[in-house]
This record gives C-alpha cells, structure tokens and sequence, in this order.
C-alpha cells in the first residue's frame, strides 16, 4: 500500500497546487474591483483554462484511485472529499471570473460610493478560502469550524451592502446601472465564502466522519 500512500500524497500535492491558484485569483479579482487595476484582471482571465484544466485532471485522478484501490474508511473519505473539495475550488475560481468581468465593467465609470463593506467582504472570504485549505492540509476540524463561523459574518456585510447601494440607488437613478453591477460583485464574494464553507465542511467529515451541512451535527 505504499504506491497507495504515494499516490494520495500527489493528490493532496495538486489540490493544494490548484487552491494556490485560487486564493491568488480571489485577491487579484478583488484588487481588480476595488483599485480598478486592469492588469490584475488581465491575469485573472488567464489562468482560468489552468484552473479549469486542474480540475479535470485531479477528477480524473481521485476516480482511478477510487475504482483502482478501492479504498475504506479514513482513505475512502479523503478521496470523497478530494473530489468535493475539487469542484468547490473550480467554482470559486469562476467566481473570481465572475468579480473580475464586474470590474471591467466599472474600471472606466466614475464611482458610485467609496469601497468599504466590499473589501472587508472580500478580506473575510479570502480568509475562508485559505483557512479551509489550511485545514485540508493539517487535518485540523477546530480550524474548519472557525472558517464555518466566518459565514454569518460575510452574510451580514452583504445585507449591508444591498441595503446601502438601494438607498444610492433611490436617491440618484444615474447610478442604478453601477450599483446593481457592484452587488452582482458582492453576491459573488458572497458566494465565495460559502464554497470556503463548503470545504470546511468536508474536512470536518474526512477528519471525525461527521456530516455538518446544514447544520446536521448532533448535539454534543
């Protein structure tokens, strides 16, 4: 079992290439939007087909050791979550895409509010991001339940920022067209943050074999 071993030590190896590159296009999206910097976007757009591309590859890898090795217990459920945690890594690296397509949009507007709740948004989900990889690597449940708390607390900024750009909104119809830009950006940030949870939630099960989606862990 120790080509077994090897094998799931390169799989970790490659998610782990895969979430650097992540949590790097996270940053630069959010540098993108809040400094208007259209290099970083730039940079942004060009790793995408790398992301998208790693995670095929790290798919195709965890299913062959799946059905070769056929795997129990701890080595079943860190190929189980290699899989998911995968998919939540692509989906956040879309996101940035996503954050980034919204500040090509405004780079050259005038703005409509000075940016303060959406680089804490940001900050607190790049947080996550890394704080959930982290404790993939160290195996670490408590530290994947600090990144769980982290949720509400991005959630809350939100609700902050839909309610302020509203209020903008209301007061001056010229900057409507922006400000729903800007929330699209949130929304996204937002949604960040839950695959950050997300991959939190699964190395709590790869580490305790607990299902704590939606709340589901029974009371201690």
């Amino acid at each position: 079992m120790r080509y077994f071993q090897e094998e799931l030590n390169e799989l970790q190896r490659r998610l782990l290439e895969m979430g650097g590159l992540v949590e790097s296009a996270v940053h630069r999206s959010v540098v993108s939007l809040v400094e208007r910097n259209e290099a970083e976007a730039e940079a942004v757009l060009r790793n995408e087909a790398r992301i998208n591309q790693m995670e095929i590859e790290i798919d195709d890898f965890a299913v062959t050791l799946l059905a070769r090795y056929q795997p129990m217990a701890t080595d079943l459920r860190f190929l189980t979550a290699a899989i998911k945690i995968n998919h939540a890594l692509e989906r956040i690296g879309d996101l940035a895409v996503n954050v980034v397509k919204r500040a090509l949009r405004l780079i050259r507007e005038p703005p409509v509010k000075a940016l303060i709740d959406i680089p804490r948004m940001a900050a607190l989900a790049e947080t996550m991001v890394r704080g959930s990889l982290d404790a993939f690597v160290k195996r670490d449940s408590a530290l994947a339940r600090q990144v769980l708390l982290s949720d509400d607390a991005v959630d809350d900024l939100l609700d902050a920022i839909q309610d302020e750009l509203a209020r903008f909104m209301q007061q001056d119809p010229a900057t409507v067209s922006r400000a729903l830009v800007l929330l699209l950006a949130a929304r996204n940030l937002e949604r960040i943050a839950d695959h950050a949870t997300n991959i939190a939630e699964d190395v709590i099960f790869l580490v305790q074999g607990v299902d704590v989606r939606h709340h589901a862990e029974p009371p201690s």
